[in-house]
């Protein structure tokens, strides 16, 4: 199960389709938020794809395709191949559960969000992996929440289930930049930086982002960098398929 958690910790990312790309439009960030008013993707249904290039600690690097489907705040659904038309995994992430299928190492998961709590101490939920996906901040601003205007940035820093959150929200773009976050017991860590948008429906969504994550398992703390190119994010109001079975 290990192997998966990086992908468990953003979803990061995770489908990727090389061939057939079809060139992404760079967002004009010719706005500006007086206000502190985040642009929150918006769609029905989801269709994308991405190039995805995984460092762990131990040196191994592994590049790959990644295919995502989403229908908003009701389920994730994504496949990863190494290339040559293979599927080396299939997950499903939903508002209970996380469910992945390793064709490879038959090394599966099938763990509700509260099981998965209790076995790493790692509070997750559909909604979070939507925000790190999409950069958005990691929750809804709330009051108990620490709000600054920085230069050309919101610094928002919100604390949730034993997890402080630090994000820049850029006044141009209306979406996440940089964000930080630390367990409180100090059982892992999470940095994503989101260095270029692309135009999609006049909206900006992610083009270029960079993970590092730091985590603590039986076995020892492990690190991972997640390099994400995506490469095609199609949203659309007609329903998808989300096909699943262990």
């Amino acid at each position: 199960m290990s192997k998966f958690l990086p992908f468990l910790l953003l979803v990061s990312g995770l489908i990727f389709l090389n061939s057939c790309a079809k060139k992404t439009i760079p967002f004009d960030a010719d706005g500006r938020m007086e206000d502190f008013s985040p642009i929150y993707a918006d769609f029905d249904y989801l269709n994308a794809k991405a190039k995805i290039v995984i460092e762990e600690e131990s040196g191994k690097i592994t590049r790959g395709s990644l295919n995502l489907r989403a229908k908003k705040d009701s389920v994730l659904w994504f496949t990863i191949s190494p290339g040559m038309g293979m599927e080396a995994v299939r997950g499903l992430i939903t508002q209970e559960k996380i469910q992945i299928k390793d064709r490879l190492g038959k090394d599966d998961i099938n763990l509700t969000f509260a099981e998965f709590e209790t076995h790493y101490g790692l509070k997750l939920s559909l909604d979070l992996f939507q925000n790190l996906l999409w950069a958005n901040p990691p929750h809804s601003f709330d009051y108990k929440d620490r709000l600054l205007k920085v230069g050309k940035s919101y610094e928002l820093t919100q604390v949730r289930e034993k997890v402080r959150y630090f994000s820049k929200v850029d006044v141009s773009y209306a979406k996440v930049s940089e964000l930080v976050s630390n367990s409180l017991d100090d059982r892992g860590s999470l940095l994503a930086s989101f260095a270029t948008f692309q135009d999609v429906g006049g909206k900006p969504f992610p083009a270029e982002v960079l993970y590092k994550l730091a985590y603590k398992l039986p076995e020892g703390g492990q690190n991972t960098i997640i390099n994400v190119e995506w490469t095609s994010i199609d949203p659309q109001s007609d329903p998808l398929s989300f096909p699943f079975r262990f």
